[in-house]
């Protein structure tokens, strides 16, 4: 026995491996992160408008109509995109992530299931007669779904940072049914995450419904509402840092973060002015902005071993011909997404 495990670990492929530059490898998981972010953010914040505005007549309104049928569609959008900035996670983060996504194994393996039953609820809202009385039941558990894949990854995502967690939650629950413990860890995040993506899907409200003045004044509310409680979710959040508030302080994360928030207020009042075209590019900037302050901040709380700004030291294998199939399958999608929205719009131009 002695003398065949060695041999056995020796015809072992080498696990060490990156396929590419690390830095190219977090750059595209930086941008691919904020992609899925604009499209959730549409979809989460968007529902949340259309179940609680105050919009009378709510599921007769043209409006209201013209979202419920783009949901499905955002849907497929925040699912797809989001599959390359977790893949990439993995080689930026790897070994945190994998480690938290045990401690919460079967939590983490429910998302897919939940997605596609919030997919299902989205696609019968979006096809439901005007009228259907079903139609709230359904947008409502659509809501239900989104929002437990956002509260599994808040927390699954708060864990990889904290490796002493992780150990001491599988040591006492190694069930897979755990979520990290240390609740003050992740739910203002999580409380951020949700007000921010209110707040961004205020605009596609506003978009759709400018020529609506009760859609429009709903948009504008929870565009306001949900920046003001971004803000300060984001503050409670920076306040539980404890120890590492002082080096992120120091770190390019204030930059990007104070970046974020002037954008954000100027996106307020482009967004009250219906300049449409400028008030959409400060709210994109914005959030590349908030993804880059998320990645400084885990460069911060994540110990040396499993930093990604720290030097690697295994082997770099570039796999070329990989990453060329996928930026050309990149930008066809890019393309694609562009070409539905344009006619998706074009085709509702005198509609409101």
């Amino acid at each position: 026995m002695t003398t065949t495990c060695p041999t056995l670990l020796a015809a072992l492929p080498d696990y060490d491996i990156l396929p590419g530059p690390l830095w190219l490898i977090v750059t595209l998981h930086l941008l691919t992160l904020t992609l899925h972010f604009v499209a959730m953010n549409f979809m989460l914040g968007g529902i949340v408008i259309v179940l609680f505005g105050r919009i009378e007549n709510r599921w007769q309104n043209p409006v209201v109509r013209r979202y419920l049928k783009l949901f499905p569609s955002l849907m497929a959008a925040t699912v797809s995109i989001g599959v390359a900035p977790l893949l990439f996670a993995q080689l930026t983060y790897g070994g945190p992530v994998y480690a938290a996504s045990i401690v919460s194994a079967w939590l983490w393996l429910l998302i897919p299931l939940v997605a596609m039953i919030g997919y299902y609820f989205l696609y019968g809202s979006a096809f439901a007669k005007e009228g259907n009385p079903r139609v709230k039941v359904w947008v409502s558990v659509a809501l239900l779904c989104l929002l437990y894949v956002s509260l599994v990854y808040s927390s699954v995502f708060s864990m990889a940072e904290r490796p002493e967690v992780q150990k001491a939650v599988y040591e006492g629950n190694p069930s897979g049914f755990a979520l990290n413990p240390n609740v003050g860890d992740w739910i203002w995040r999580w409380l951020h995450m949700v007000t921010g993506a209110v707040t961004v899907g205020a605009f596609l409200v506003g978009v759709l419904g400018r020529n609506d003045e009760q859609v429009f004044k709903a948009a504008k509310r929870f565009m306001l509402g949900g920046l003001i409680l971004a803000s300060v979710t984001g503050v409670l959040y920076l306040l539980t840092l404890g120890d590492h508030l002082k080096p992120f302080m120091k770190s390019s994360g204030i930059w990007t973060m104070t970046v974020g928030i002037v954008l954000s207020l100027g996106m307020l009042h482009f967004f009250f002015k219906k300049k449409f075209w400028g008030a959409g590019a400060m709210i994109f900037v914005s959030l590349g902005a908030m993804v880059l302050t998320r990645h400084a901040l885990r460069l911060v709380v994540l110990p040396e071993a499993q930093n990604p700004s720290t030097p690697y030291e295994g082997k770099v294998v570039p796999q070329w011909d990989v990453f060329g199939i996928f930026l050309a399958c990149f930008l066809v999608a890019l393309y694609l997404v562009y070409w539905m929205l344009k006619t998706y719009f074009t085709d509702h131009e005198g509609e409101t």
